[in-house]
């Protein structure tokens, strides 16, 4: 699988066929953010112009892509004070904001190669709670479970798409033993850092990341959930 990072393109999208992680245009379709699971989604953005997707796994800390906060001018991570968090986003209006005090990203993430891709995670510490509800941590799924994807994408830039009827894949391990997903969920630009959802009890709860993105065929990669996260 050749992969692609998927957080901060901003250019002009072309056709959702050629855009990587999607091949099937027809596997996304608008969500409500005001209904669960994707009131807990959030969206992650910089004043250095990136954007991307989060989950609150806290309600004062957020889940999301590392690569989502390395600015592109210095190929090094962002002052905590620059990134901001937007509950509730839709099509501009958002219901809640607020800006990140502290980050931590995984141990041995590079930004100036925006990997490994096992280290590709952040957690950000907020200045203040935000309303939307937590989402819990899943244990690692078997291959075959069903799954969800969705985010704030570069082809819909402000309406949350999201694919409702994916898979993971398989669970495989990199080169230092850490844990991916690998999954058919249609998700594109803008969905880096975005919970791939697995059925827990009657809710729902993050099984892993989303960090990268096919070239050529609809899925990618995600990070498997781990509790370092909420340490």
């Amino acid at each position: 699988m050749i992969l692609f990072r998927v957080g901060l393109l901003l250019l002009a999208a072309p056709a959702a066929a050629q855009l990587p992680g999607v091949a099937d245009s027809t596997a996304r379709r608008p969500a409500r953010v005001a209904e669960a699971p994707w009131s807990s989604l959030v969206r992650v953005q910089s004043e250095a112009g990136g954007r991307c997707t989060g989950v609150l796994i806290a309600p004062d800390r957020v889940l999301t892509a590392a690569h989502c906060l390395v600015a592109r001018r210095t190929a090094r991570l962002l002052q905590p004070g620059r990134v901001h968090v937007l509950a509730g986003y839709d099509r501009g209006d958002f219901s809640a904001h607020a800006t990140a005090t502290a980050l931590r990203v995984g141990p041995g993430f590079d930004p100036a190669t925006k990997g490994p891709v096992a280290a590709d995670w952040s957690v950000l510490r907020l200045e203040k709670d935000l309303p939307g509800p937590v989402l819990p941590l899943a244990a690692l799924p078997a291959p075959g479970t069903a799954a969800m994807l969705g985010g704030w994408q570069q082809d819909r830039a402000h309406a949350l798409l999201a694919d409702t009827a994916c898979r993971i894949e398989a669970a495989p391990r990199d080169e230092a033993g850490r844990r991916l997903l690998r999954h058919d969920c249609a998700g594109t630009h803008g969905v880096s850092g975005a919970p791939l959802l697995v059925r827990q009890g009657p809710g729902w709860a993050v099984a892993g990341l989303t960090v990268a993105a096919s070239r050529t065929a609809r899925g990618g990669l995600a990070v498997a959930a781990q509790e370092d996260w909420l340490r």
